[in-house]
């Protein structure tokens, strides 16, 4: 069964137009085609990525946050209290009126009090600014290196300047040593984002970054698979265009260096509006769908391909949204850019002193409804 499965998967007329297929793609005369078992290289390299961000981030990230300024606030620890930290982690992070009135009776502190324990402990489970530096510049050399190396790959490629050259003789184009190493590059450091998802800094767009990052991995799998490499590189270029001005700006950011990143933001809203809502639907997208229906008639590859980039332009234009948002935020008042996606940290009271007193007081105190007040303690976290 599994071997009428496979001989059924990998039939032509599911991945080729109609009278071309696998046969096209085989070695001849010293020409080299792209290959199924050559994706199996990206999983060594996006280990390679874990090992080398890791160097990168010690040797090279820490060193220059500490050279820009950036240092992490200093937080309050929310005390141990068992029944808060119970109801925090099984329940919500953010109780509600009714929910932080029955918390106040169950542990004998005031809802004010409650309030606080829970804005301290949301804090402590934000990641640190230098954490999130140590992200910013990694992703940031990445996309710098990986957009010129692009360039550098495609500037003499006549489908660079005329993208209708990438059909030109489809399936039957000879792989390029530098298409084969950009490729097989920019896949395995997206495997690597996945695989370094749980640990990386998580934001609000979090499902649509792996909507994302699984998108763009079977997208650059499948055109692969069937040579659609050359519209590939186009794609991958398009989008390292404006990532790495977006991780610059956030670099700055996290620095405090406000004019600035202001100004890198503003040059990454204008490169990410004209790539990803211009040259890739206009350009690029057409390309793929609209212009090949007057070359062959349409095949189950074609509708899988062009699905793949109809979601990626779906998140382009709910990202562009966020990117338009956060402009007219800094624009008027020359105020720092913040990331619409990242969590915000909460701000102790004005009255924390007075508040700090009275739970002091009541830690010495006598047990209230069977439980021991919340013992506020003032040590600090880095």
């Amino acid at each position: 069964m599994l071997s009428r499965l496979h001989e059924f998967i990998w039939q032509d007329w599911i991945w080729f137009p109609e009278g071309l297929g696998w046969a096209d793609l085989k070695d001849h005369d010293g020409k080299v085609f792209p290959k199924a078992g050559d994706l199996w290289a990206t999983l060594p390299i996006a280990l390679c990525f874990l090992v080398i961000r890791q160097i990168f981030e010690r040797t090279v990230a820490i060193p220059l946050a500490s050279l820009l300024g950036v240092k992490d606030a200093q937080h309050i620890k929310a005390a141990p209290n068992p029944t808060l930290e119970s109801y925090f982690y099984k329940t919500s992070k953010h109780p509600t009126q009714s929910s932080l009135e029955s918390l106040s009776k169950q542990t004998g502190c005031s809802v004010r009090q409650v309030q606080r324990w829970f804005r301290r402990r949301r804090n402590q489970d934000r990641p640190s600014k230098v954490k999130k530096f140590r992200e910013a510049s990694w992703r940031f050399t990445f996309y710098l290196l990986a957009f010129f190396a692009g360039l550098a790959a495609l500037v003499d490629k006549p489908w660079f300047y005329d993208m209708k050259e990438v059909w030109n003789d489809f399936p039957k184009m000879p792989l390029h040593p530098s298409q084969y190493w950009y490729y097989m590059i920019e896949l395995g450091f997206y495997m690597s984002l996945v695989f370094s998802v749980a640990s990386d800094v998580k934001r609000k767009d979090f499902k649509e970054q792996i909507v994302h990052h699984v998108a763009t991995i079977l997208l650059i799998s499948f055109s692969w698979l069937v040579n659609y490499i050359r519209a590939g590189t186009l794609i991958m270029l398009v989008h390292d265009a404006s990532d790495y001005l977006m991780e610059s700006a956030k670099m700055f950011n996290y620095a405090g260096w406000r004019r600035t990143c202001n100004m890198i933001f503003t040059m990454f809203a204008v490169v990410f509006i004209i790539t990803r809502l211009v040259i890739l639907p206009f350009w690029i997208i057409h390309t793929t769908l609209v212009y090949p229906l007057t070359l062959y008639s349409p095949f189950l590859g074609f509708y899988f391909f062009n699905g793949l980039m109809i979601v990626l332009q779906f998140l382009h234009i709910f990202w562009a949204a966020l990117i338009v948002r956060m402009v007219f935020k800094f624009l008027p008042g020359n105020h720092i850019v913040e990331d619409e996606r990242s969590d915000k940290e909460e701000t102790e009271s004005e009255n924390e002193g007075d508040d700090n007193e009275r739970i002091e007081k009541s830690k010495n105190g006598h047990v209230q409804n069977g439980h021991t007040p919340l013992n506020n303690n003032h040590s600090k976290v880095e």
